[in-house]
């Protein structure tokens, strides 16, 4: 059967990463292969992971995936409200893509009203211009402290009268518990608006399956819509977690790259490239771990890259990457991890904690202030880095301002005119404000050879994550019940 959905549906899940924004990319592709105009969107996030729109903004980035998905190009109105964490109290709050505030929990709280304003307006809008709208919550309906207020789940979903199903993660055990438990904790008109469940990477036997579903089917009054396979080696961007999974490779890798788990660490889909590069080991160094002999460092961006600087000291980075480029190996800082490698890192008005300024590593003759004033915009130009005149493309998204005589050489020359980064005298560290440098093939081969690999390949990213997004469609058109999901739509 066609998958041809029209009006909205809202996925919402019973944890944190049950599935939710896997499954929207997933409908999302397959309303687009049947010529149905579908918009994902997600009326509040909390990530650090976020991508600059065509309208000049900022959302979150499993939005951005889900444009791509849905064959759309990504806007503001996906994700009109993204909380971008900036200590465990506080977040700084974007408002149809532009900072509003920095504001603690009770603060946030007490704006939420304002910011549902903000919700409704987005969503009036793509469903005046849509076929379809598909909803993703935020992590549970069932977090009772949470209730109040709430824009992200059912207060959402009973504002705008939608219909709901329900997801869960059976690979973490306890499904069964989860989809019972969260109704419980529902309101009998919020249970009446759950058209079903879907239960989201089993692996095994699906008849082994069966009395349970039907027992949950009894129980619950509710159909089960389908269950979806655990699904390995999809090249997908994360929403906010560092992934831990690794992908399979052919030959034995010959490039050894390390990356600090920064505390705040930012759009870590910069590396999702060089995660699934057949020619690179890969590693996150975690707190509490010394970093491991490699032929190369990313210091990554950072939504706090005063309180992330002091992390990399405590746990050795500084003496470690003395050492490392003492033996010759390689550093690159993007964005936030640029700024730390410069002399000084100033901020007078407060942007990311209390005012103050703070010594940089030191290893480039570079200085930043950090300003109110958000950066967005999607830029491509040439890498300069090493022997490298290859296209790149990325974009910015930054608060900070940065000067210096190191800039005099740059990394990457702009279509526009500007040029962005800085390359040191003896070409051993590169940095740039942009991201997804390794998206880009012939940039992500250049670097590569950069760091050390002879004959790097060029691997296309973008085209690997495509393929995913078929697979991915394709499997939910074998697991899904296609014709309950459509009626499920209004």
């Amino acid at each position: 059967m066609q998958f041809g959905p029209r009006g909205t549906l809202m996925i919402q899940g019973t944890t944190s990463d049950a599935g939710k924004s896997t499954l929207v990319a997933g409908l999302c592709r397959m309303a687009r292969r049947n010529g149905v105009r579908v918009a994902p969107f997600k009326p509040q996030n909390m990530a650090l992971n976020s991508a600059v729109t065509v309208d000049g903004g900022e959302i979150g980035r499993a939005q951005a995936l889900q444009a791509i998905a849905a064959g759309v190009e990504a806007r503001i109105d996906f994700n009109p409200v993204l909380l971008k964490p900036t200590s465990d109290r506080g977040a700084q709050v974007i408002i149809h893509g532009h900072a509003h505030a920095n504001l603690d929990a009770r603060a946030y709280h007490d704006y939420k009203l304002t910011a549902f304003d903000a919700v409704l307006a987005s969503y009036a809008r793509l469903r005046a211009e849509f076929d379809a709208v598909i909803v993703e919550g935020a992590g549970s309906p069932a977090e009772i402290n949470l209730r109040d207020r709430d824009i992200a789940n059912m207060g959402f979903a009973e504002r705008v009268d939608c219909p709901v199903v329900l997801v869960a993660d059976i690979d973490r055990g306890g499904v069964f518990a989860h989809l019972v438990g969260t109704l419980a904790c529902l309101s009998e008109s919020e249970r009446a608006r759950v058209r079903g469940f879907v239960i989201n990477r089993f692996r095994g036997d699906i008849a082994l399956l069966k009395p349970g579903l039907d027992w949950l089917t009894r129980q619950t009054g509710k159909p089960v819509l389908g269950v979806l396979p655990y699904l390995h080696g999809l090249t997908l961007d994360a929403e906010d977690m560092l992934p831990s999974q690794r992908h399979a490779r052919g030959a034995a890798p010959v490039l050894k790259v390390i990356v600090p788990a920064l505390p705040r660490i930012s759009n870590h889909t910069d590396f999702d490239a060089l995660r699934a590069h057949p020619q690179v080991d890969f590693e996150y160094v975690r707190a509490g771990i010394a970093p491991p002999a490699c032929d190369l460092i990313v210091l990554p961006g950072s939504k706090s890259v005063q309180r992330d600087l002091a992390w990399l000291r405590a746990n050795g980075w500084d003496r470690a990457i003395e050492r490392h480029l003492r033996y010759g190996g390689k550093v690159l800082g993007i964005c936030g991890g640029m700024q730390m490698l410069g002399r000084e890192i100033d901020d007078p008005d407060g942007v990311e904690g209390p005012p103050g300024s703070v010594n940089g590593l030191g290893w480039l003759d570079v200085s930043t202030v950090l300003t109110q004033q958000k950066r967005l915009e999607n830029v491509t130009g040439r890498l300069c880095i090493g022997s490298a005149d290859a296209p790149v493309r990325g974009y910015e998204i930054h608060m900070g301002r940065t000067r210096g005589a190191a800039l005099e050489r740059p990394a990457i020359a702009l279509d526009n005119g500007c040029h962005d980064g800085a390359v040191s005298d003896d070409n051993q560290i590169a940095a740039t404000y942009l991201h997804g440098v390794f998206d880009t093939p012939e940039a992500c081969a250049a670097l590569l050879a950069w760091a050390g690999v002879e004959d790097a390949q060029a691997l296309d990213y973008p085209k690997l994550r495509e393929a995913s997004l078929e697979r991915l469609a394709d499997s939910f058109e074998r697991a899904l019940d296609v014709e309950a999901v459509l009626a499920a739509f209004r």
